[in-house]
Order: structure tokens, then C-alpha cells, then sequence
């Protein structure tokens, strides 16, 4: 059998496996009981989704008392741009308030938790240091556990979970897209993270939580998982997601990451970099009413054509952000003043290195310490092989 050919066919077997796979939110024999007679606050977006139900909507049939629907970035309906201040609302259909977590404030106060026995989480994550649902989970916790309240985190599969790599963030460097010592890559699902912020003493003055996961079935950290609902806007498909943690660097410098067109996180690139045939106008879309260098023509590279399997099969691809940063003519202007690749990446070192001319083997190899102090620490918190 040709190497090509054993690739695909493995791939292929992956696929089957990860068709499998069980969510917390399907096991509902697990959590049921543990709401039940309880008042409980719904932490979901648009992705909560059960066998093809929304979970305010199968809970509410079965006869669960539902007070409140907490919203991460993106909103209940997940269609608002990144970064966007949201308003709290209400349900048309269940008639719930909405309470936002991107809007006025970040975390419940104890107001919005009032008359909460239980907080329900249920969001898509995808494995990846600066998605802020792993603020939002920090935060829900926190609240909970500054009144006294339960937490049921429903897990769900990590897209990137077969991946560890990436600089691990510095504490001075702490913001809403990263609030942890971990790096960019993780490979834990949500519910291993949240046990991992519980057991780290992660939550302010080092509270606990009191956490409840409901496992997956049927999942491996290895699997393949196609996430049948896209996670957030600007994430439309699988090879976006394996990319996100590469080309997302690009969102602290003058390159688009696509954001406006619909290959979004499947190409880079900027007007004034003219090295590339390829180009791409960016344009007002559904999560990015007003994208980076909206309406210029913008020279850069094609990733949408590149095979998932071979994505998946690294870790951060270096490659992308210093052919950007090397061949555009105005390195002074490479990096935004306003810090946010440093945030990203968390810390000035990556930055640094960058404009020092290091190789991608270098700031790698700069990496391994930190990984290697942080596989330590995850091995403690993992529920899957």
C-alpha cells in the first residue's frame, strides 16, 4: 500500500470512530437527575445542540425549571462579530432573559445568579488558548463559587485535542483571550480544562468550584471530531479550526486572516503585500460586518486547498507569520501598537524573537521547557486516553 494511500485510509478510520462519539449533553441520564427540582441558569450559545435540539428546548420538555440563559462572545444565536459588546435580550421562543457575558460585564454578579441553584454549561470549544469560551467558563465558575453554587459542565469533544504546542502564557500577560499558564494548543476538552482550573487554584484567592463533569463516551484525545455546527462565525469548517491557532497570530498584526470572505482562517494576507498571485477582498459578512481592510484588494496566500490531515498532523506552522512578517516592506508597521498579538501570543517573546530573525526551529525549541512542565500538570486532570 502506497504512504498516500495509508494516510487517507487512516484518516478515513479516524472519521469512523469519532461518528461514535457521545457528548455530555446526549448522556442525559447522567445530569438530569442532578438538576432535577432545581433552579437552574443555562451557559450555552447556538452550538448546545442535542441530537439535533437546542438544550433550553429539550430541557424544557423535560420539565426542568429554567431561569436564566447565560451568553458567551458571539451571543445565544452565535452570529455577532468578534469582539462585539452585546446586549443582555430575550428569548423569543423559551421566553428566558439572556444574560450576556460580552456585554456590560464579563462574569454573573451575584444579581444574575439570584434564585440559581445550578449553573448547566454547554459550549463548543476548539481547543485553543485565545477562544474566550475558556474566559467564560473561568468566570462562570468564579461566580458560582463565590455563591455557593453548583456547576455541571456537559463536555464536548476538542477539535484540536491530538495537539500540544505553542508558548505558554505569562502571568503578566493575563486578558479575556488568555487567562491561564498553558499554551496555545492544550489538547484537553472542556470539562478536563475546567477540572484544571479547579484543581490549579486557578479562580480568584484559589476558591473551588463545586464541579460536576459529565464525561463523553466513546472519545480519544487522537480522534478526529467534525464539529457539526460551526463553533463561532468565523470558523465555517473543519480545516478553518486546525488552522485558527496559526493564522490567528495574524490578528495582531496588519495581515487579514480572512475574516470577510468565506475562507476565513484558510488565508492571509494584506494590501501592500505584493509577493503573492493570489488576492482577496475583504467585504461585510455574517461575524465580520466590518473586517480588517475592508474593501482593499489584499495579496497573500491560499491555505483552503491544503489537506486537513496534514494540519492536523502538526502543531503551531510557524511558516505562515514569518513569510508575512519577511516579505512585507513595512516591518515597522508589521505588529499593531496596541498589543494584542503579544496577548496572543502571551507574551513579548514570540514578538521579539520575530523581529530578531529567529528561525521557526529556534522559537520552537525555545517552547519545550514550558510544554513539557505543562503536559505535566494536564496528565492530572485527563479523562480520556
Amino acid at each position: 500500500m502506497k504512504i498516500s494511500t495509508l494516510i487517507i485510509t487512516l484518516f478515513i478510520a479516524s472519521i469512523s470512530v469519532a461518528a461514535e462519539i457521545k457528548t455530555g449533553a446526549q448522556n442525559l441520564d447522567a445530569y438530569l437527575p442532578l438538576i432535577k427540582e432545581k433552579k437552574v441558569a443555562l451557559v450555552v450559545n447556538h452550538a448546545s445542540v442535542v441530537n439535533g435540539e437546542h438544550l433550553v428546548d429539550l430541557l424544557s420538555e423535560n420539565s426542568t425549571t429554567l431561569k436564566t440563559i447565560f451568553a458567551p462572545e458571539h451571543g445565544f444565536r452565535g452570529e455577532a462579530d468578534a469582539g462585539k459588546h452585546l446586549e443582555n435580550g430575550v428569548d423569543a421562543k423559551s421566553g428566558l432573559p439572556i444574560v450576556s457575558l460580552y456585554g456590560r460585564h464579563k462574569k454573573p454578579t451575584a444579581e444574575d445568579l439570584k434564585g440559581i441553584d445550578i449553573l448547566l454549561f454547554d459550549i463548543q470549544d476548539v481547543g485553543v488558548r485565545f477562544y474566550t469560551y475558556l474566559s467564560t467558563l473561568h468566570y462562570v465558575m468564579e461566580a458560582a463559587a463565590e455563591n455557593n453554587l453548583s456547576v455541571i459542565v456537559l463536555d464536548r469533544p476538542n477539535p484540536n485535542g491530538n495537539r500540544i504546542d505553542g508558548p505558554v502564557l505569562k502571568k503578566a500577560y493575563r486578558s479575556f483571550v488568555g487567562l491561564h499558564p498553558v499554551p496555545v494548543l492544550y489538547g484537553m476538552t472542556i470539562g478536563e480544562y475546567a477540572m484544571m482550573i479547579n484543581g490549579e487554584g486557578w479562580l480568584k484567592g484559589g476558591i473551588k468550584a463545586k464541579l460536576t463533569v459529565i464525561p463523553l463516551r466513546n472519545y480519544r484525545h487522537s480522534d478526529f471530531y467534525h464539529l457539526p455546527i460551526k463553533p463561532s462565525p468565523n470558523l465555517p469548517n473543519d480545516l478553518s479550526t486546525a488552522l485558527y491557532p496559526s493564522l490567528a497570530f495574524f490578528e495582531g498584526t496588519v495581515f487579514s486572516a480572512g475574516r470577510g470572505t468565506v475562507k476565513q482562517f484558510q488565508l492571509y494576507g494584506a494590501p501592500e503585500y505584493v509577493k503573492r498571485d493570489f488576492s482577496f477582498l475583504p467585504q461585510p459578512r455574517e461575524g465580520a460586518k466590518y473586517p480588517k481592510h475592508l474593501g482593499k484588494r489584499c495579496y497573500g496566500v491560499d491555505l483552503s486547498g491544503t489537506a486537513l490531515e496534514k494540519v492536523r498532523s502538526t502543531g503551531i506552522d510557524l511558516t505562515y507569520l514569518l513569510d508575512a512578517y519577511h516579505n512585507y516592506p513595512d516591518k515597522a508597521n508589521f505588529f499593531l501598537k496596541n498589543n494584542f498579538f503579544d496577548r496572543l501570543a502571551g507574551s513579548d517573546v514570540l514578538r521579539k524573537q520575530i523581529l530578531a530573525g529567529r528561525s521557526a526551529n529556534e522559537i520552537r525549541s525555545s517552547w519545550q521547557d514550558d510544554l513539557a512542565e505543562f503536559k505535566r500538570i494536564r496528565a492530572k486532570y485527563l479523562l480520556y486516553p
